[in-house]
């Protein structure tokens, strides 16, 4: 190891040029709880290495903004029919 190395020459940021992204992908920074990022990484675990948490966040986002996602009355009428039937069917 030198007693002395010159960096007058040396310039910040990478040193490899950053490969590029996907087409019509943006990298951006962002914030999200814990327990939403604890809950899509052990999906991408199961998967074995299949899908990466961050494509599964992405499918999710997705499901949301087309309208796939189930609306909150469905599930509500579903729950409350589930739990009719039980109590018929107990009595």
């Amino acid at each position: 190891m030198k007693n002395q190395y010159d960096f007058s020459k040396g310039k910040r940021g990478r040193v490899i040029p950053e490969p590029p992204l996907e087409k019509g992908k943006a990298k951006i920074t962002i914030r999200l709880d814990e327990d939403l990022l604890d809950h899509f990484g052990a999906i991408a675990d199961a998967s074995g290495g299949k899908t990466g948490y961050q494509t599964l966040i992405n499918a999710a986002l997705r499901e949301y903004v087309e309208g796939k996602t189930p609306k909150i009355e469905d599930t509500l009428r579903r729950i409350i029919r589930e739990e009719l039937a039980a109590k018929l069917n107990a009595a």
